[in-house]
C-alpha cells in the first residue's frame, strides 16, 4: 500500500508540475522548440533547392541509327556497312538562365521575409501570452486572498445564524459576495489554462509556465515608453515591417519574372556533331549541326502580358499595405498613449492606500467599528478595482506588444 500511495504522489506531482520561466527562457525555448517556425524554415530551403535548379541546364542529347534493312544485298540489320550517331546540346539565348536564376533568388528573398514576419508574430503572441498569464496569475491570488477572508467570515456567520443571533440577510449578503469571487476564480482559472496551454505550444516545453517575473522588473516594463513620436514610429514601421517589405519585394520579383517571360520569346540554339558511317556525302563523315526555332510569331506573349498586369497589381497592393501599416501604427500608438496616460494618473500612493484602507476595514470589521452594510459594500468595490487596476497593466503592456510588432524595432524594453 506504501508503494502504491507514494506511486499516486509521484504521478500528481508530474501532473501539477511547473517550471519557473523568464520572458527570455520563454524566447530562447521558442527559438529552439516551435513548429511552425521550424517548418516555416524549409521554405527557404526549397527555395534554395530552386535556384540550384534554375542554374541547371538541359542534358546534351545522343541519338543513333542502325540499318534495318538492306535492299541491295537484301540483308535485314545490316549493321556492319550503315549506322550513324549524334549528340546535341540546348543553348539558352537572350539570357534566359541569368534571368530565371534571378527570378528564384528574388523567391528566396520572399521566403526569407516570410519567415520574418512569422517570427514576429510568433514572438508577439509570446510576450502577449507571458503577460496575460503573469496578470492572470495575480488576479488569481488576490482573489483567492479574499476568498479565504470572506468564507471564514460566511462560515462564522452561518453558524451564528443558526443559533439565531445573526439575521439571514446578513448571511445571504456575505454568501453574494463569495457567489461572486468564485464566480472570478472559475474565469481566472479557465483564462490561466488557455495561457499555458499557449505558452506550451509556442516554446515547446510541456510543463505549466510560471511567469518568473519580479514586481519591480513589471513596473520598469510598464514604465518604459516608445521612442519618437508618432510620425517617426510610422517611418520606422515602413522601414522595418517585414510583412510591407514583402509587398514591397513582390514588385521587383513580379519583374524579375516579366524579364524572364520576354526572354523566353528569344529562340534557343540546338548545336551538336553527328557521325555517318556510309549515308552521307563522304563515308565516315562528320558533321557539324545547328538549330533553331523560327520565330514567326511571340510564343509567350500571354505570359509576358499576364506579368505585366501581376507588377501593376502589386505596385497598387503595395500603396494599400502602406496605408493600412501607418493608419494601424497611428491607432495602436493613440491605444497606448490613452491607457498609459491614464494609469499615470493612479498614484503609487493611491494603489497604496487601496490596500491600507483594505487592511484597515478587515480590522475595523473585526473589532465591530463597521457595520455589515458598509463592509460588504467595500469588499465588491474593492474586488472590481483590484481587477480592473491588474487589467489596466496588462492592457498597456499588450497595446506595446501591438505597436512593437507593427514597428518591428526593439523601442519598448
Amino acid at each position: 500500500m506504501n508503494k502504491i500511495a507514494g506511486l499516486f504522489v509521484v504521478i500528481s506531482s508530474l501532473m501539477t508540475a511547473q517550471q519557473q520561466m523568464s520572458l527570455l527562457d520563454c524566447e530562447n525555448a521558442f527559438q529552439t522548440n516551435n513548429l511552425q517556425l521550424i517548418a516555416e524554415q524549409y521554405n527557404i530551403n526549397m527555395a534554395d533547392a530552386d535556384i540550384l535548379q534554375a542554374k541547371i541546364w538541359e542534358l546534351p542529347q545522343l541519338s543513333g541509327y542502325i540499318n534495318a534493312y538492306n535492299p541491295e544485298d537484301k540483308k535485314a540489320f545490316n549493321v556492319s556497312k550503315s549506322k550513324g550517331a549524334e549528340v546535341t546540346q540546348l543553348i539558352y539565348m537572350g539570357g534566359k538562365k541569368k534571368n530565371e536564376i534571378a527570378f528564384a533568388k528574388s523567391n528566396k528573398e520572399l521566403a526569407q521575409l516570410q519567415f520574418s514576419q512569422l517570427l514576429v508574430e510568433l514572438k508577439t503572441q509570446l510576450h502577449t501570452t507571458y503577460y496575460n498569464l503573469y496578470y492572470e496569475q495575480l488576479k488569481l491570488e488576490n482573489t483567492n486572498k479574499q476568498l479565504g477572508y470572506m468564507n471564514d467570515l460566511l462560515g462564522a456567520y452561518k453558524v451564528q445564524s443558526a443559533k439565531g443571533n445573526v439575521s439571514l440577510k446578513d448571511e445571504v449578503r456575505l454568501q453574494s459576495i463569495v457567489i461572486q469571487l468564485n464566480n472570478d476564480k472559475i474565469g481566472i482559472n479557465k483564462n490561466i489554462l488557455e495561457f499555458e496551454q499557449n505558452l506550451k505550444v509556442l516554446t515547446g516545453v510541456t510543463e505549466d509556465i510560471e511567469p518568473q517575473l519580479s514586481e519591480s522588473e513589471a513596473k520598469e516594463v510598464l514604465a518604459a515608453q516608445p521612442f519618437g513620436d508618432e510620425a517617426e514610429l510610422k517611418r520606422k514601421a515602413v522601414e522595418n515591417n517585414a510583412d510591407y517589405l514583402y509587398n514591397l519585394k513582390l514588385i521587383d520579383n513580379s519583374k524579375l519574372y516579366s524579364q524572364w517571360q520576354k526572354s523566353l520569346n528569344v529562340p534557343d540554339l540546338n548545336v551538336g556533331a553527328q557521325w555517318d558511317q556510309n549515308s552521307g556525302t563522304f563515308r565516315n563523315e562528320v558533321n557539324l549541326m545547328v538549330g533553331i526555332p523560327l520565330p514567326l510569331w511571340k510564343s509567350n506573349q500571354g505570359n509576358i502580358e499576364k506579368a505585366n498586369y501581376a507588377i501593376k497589381q502589386n505596385q497598387k497592393n503595395a500603396e494599400y499595405q502602406k496605408l493600412n501599416l501607418e493608419t494601424k501604427v497611428q491607432s495602436a500608438y493613440k491605444t497606448w498613449k490613452g491607457q498609459y496616460d491614464q494609469l499615470a494618473e493612479i498614484k503609487t500612493t493611491d494603489l497604496n492606500n487601496l490596500e491600507l484602507v483594505y487592511n484597515g476595514m478587515l480590522k475595523n470589521f473585526r473589532n465591530g467599528n463597521v457595520s455589515l452594510i458598509e463592509f460588504t459594500d467595500f469588499m465588491e468595490s474593492y474586488r472590481q478595482t483590484a481587477l480592473q487596476i491588474y487589467d489596466m497593466k496588462n492592457e498597456i503592456i499588450q497595446s506595446a506588444e501591438q505597436l512593437n510588432q507593427l514597428v518591428q524595432t526593439k523601442i519598448f524594453y
